[in-house]
């Protein structure tokens, strides 16, 4: 009981100066998206981690991201992620040099060889976290493909070599990359598949793996997978998009026209690369949040823009945000990517762009880039390295690149549990309603409070999410429906902040602190 008091006291129950205070309204009859799932993906260092680290640790960090359970305090053991993505892998690390990727932690085995053999032992690490995922009862799964293997590339790599905006696949090799993921898919017992990463960029470089794509090899590929999906015994459905930036999804790029306007030219019906009507394709639309998020006006009209986009061509698509990690240099975000943060600046920047995603372009799924780094990076949500580099590696030559293979230190950020205000809470099957900050618009939200809501359609459940952006703490006074209504209804209080890690808070009423620079999630059964 003495630690649940201390918890409380230092997470900010109780209000100081210098507060402010506000009116939140609950529209529980205004429904927008049904929520599907927080994910994120297992790409690179699962390779390692899920292969040769001690079991104690990979289950602890296991439990981390997937557990929904809860200690003797009320805190949370976990963020509860409803999906976790699996790269499906290229053979690069076979090819060793020879496959284009620079580096070890980045390159990744493949099941299928050249002469057609297969070999379920490889992806270890990759597997033993998947299965860890579905031990602890993680609903949804998504195999995810970055490039084709190797050996059906044109130049042998799983990348590019030279800058042009079509596929590095041998033309005679697009039903044998499909059947290839159709396998993987039916063998791992994959609910989604998403094959084409991002293939807006001129994947040249030796960083990662990637393959461009333009809008007709697109299309072509995800013919073939339709087909080939339907031979086996898979349920698997097709996601795509996984956009390298929103904006191609919507509108003609000038630089880039081959491979963006992607919903008039591949999602609708009359599209001329269309693949409406395939058996095997989700009505989902998928992209990335990189390079959308600065300024903030343009985080809410690109998201607003694509909403309106996708209701007025694609009536009945749901749209998904499925890879993130902040990359953009501004004033929120001084560094972009550089420089490991794993305190709360990165999770509040983050916090914001999941909170538009899901308020502004009615993202049914949202997941981050990568779950575990050892790189001096913002890319995860977990950080590994030696214990005497607390900031990561910064370059190939630092002695973590090798002695973290097989063990090191985990660090968890506060970003995961700034996710888990959402992914804990937020469940598979919540709608999301209307809720408001009474006279702050959207724009002043951004830089101070904002709020989402949610409810359980057959529990009545409510969970209310909120970002406190500010230097000051909120005082808020819940109300509910047109007439503002109060009532007696008693909410679970769980805080992320600088000094709480989604932290139980106890039971408030309908008037509740929001602690400055902090998330809240606010969870009432109602009977």
């Amino acid at each position: 009981m003495r630690k649940l008091v201390l918890s409380i006291l230092a997470c900010g129950l109780f209000t100081v100066a210098n507060s402010r205070e506000n009116t939140v309204i609950v529209f529980p009859d205004e429904i927008h998206q049904t929520i599907h799932s927080f994910g994120a993906s297992d790409c690179w260092r699962t390779q390692y981690i899920g292969k040769n680290w001690p079991l104690e640790k990979r289950n602890a960090i296991a439990d981390y991201l997937f557990s929904t359970d809860f200690d003797k305090n009320g805190n949370p053991k976990g963020i509860g992620l409803s999906l976790w993505r699996f790269n499906i892998g290229s053979g690069s690390h076979e090819a060793g040099e020879k496959g284009g990727v620079a580096s070890e932690w980045r390159r990744t085995e493949c099941f299928l060889d050249s002469l057609g053999s297969w070999d379920w032992s490889k992806q270890e690490g990759q597997r033993w976290f998947l299965q860890a995922a579905r031990d602890r009862k993680v609903p949804y799964t998504l195999g995810f493909s970055i490039s084709a293997p190797v050996f059906m590339s044109k130049n042998g790599m799983a990348r590019a070599s030279e800058p042009t905006p079509y596929a590095n696949l041998k033309p005679d090799k697009y039903i044998d990359y499909a059947h290839f993921m159709a396998v993987v898919c039916e063998k791992l017992k994959l609910d989604y598949l998403s094959p084409i990463n991002e293939p807006q960029w001129n994947w040249i470089h030796a960083g990662q793996e990637g393959m461009q794509m333009t809008n007709e090899e697109c299309s072509r590929l995800i013919h073939c997978l339709d087909k080939e999906l339907k031979k086996t015994n898979a349920t698997t459905r097709v996601v795509f998009g996984e956009a390298g930036c929103i904006n191609y999804l919507y509108e003609l790029v000038k630089d880039n026209p081959l491979r963006s306007n992607q919903i008039e030219e591949i999602f609708a019906d009359n599209g001329k690369y269309s693949i409406s009507g395939l058996n095997r394709v989700a009505p989902i639309i998928s992209g990335h949040s990189y390079w959308s998020t600065w300024p903030t006006d343009s985080l809410i009209s690109w998201r607003k823009r694509l909403d309106r986009t996708i209701k007025k061509e694609l009536p009945g698509t749901i749209y998904w945000q499925t890879e993130y990690c902040p990359m953009e240099k501004n004033d929120d975000n001084p560094y972009g990517g550089g420089k490991r943060d794993i305190g709360m600046n990165t999770a509040l920047y983050v916090a914001r762009v999941i909170h538009c995603d899901l308020v502004y372009a009615n993202a049914a799924s949202w997941q981050f880039w990568t779950a575990f780094s050892e790189w001096d990076y913002k890319d995860g949500l977990i950080y590994i390295d030696d214990g005497l580099s607390p900031q990561g590696a910064n370059s190939s030559n630092n002695p973590l690149v090798e002695t973290c293979k097989n063990d090191g230190v985990y660090r968890v950020s506060k970003l995961m549990w700034a996710l888990g205000n959402y992914s804990l809470f937020v469940r598979p099957g919540m709608q999301r309603i209307s809720a408001v900050i009474d006279g702050v618009s959207d724009e002043e939200s951004m830089r101070s409070l904002m709020v989402s809501a949610y409810k359980d359609p057959k529990s009545e459940k409510m969970v209310l999410v909120f970002i406190n952006f500010g230097q000051e703490e909120n005082i808020l006074n819940i109300q509910w429906g047109r007439d503002r209504k109060t009532s007696s209804i008693k909410y679970k209080k769980y805080v992320t902040s600088e000094d709480c890690d989604l932290s139980y808070n106890g039971e408030v009423n309908d008037k509740v602190v929001i602690p400055a620079r902090s998330l809240v999630t606010l969870v009432a059964e109602i009977k």
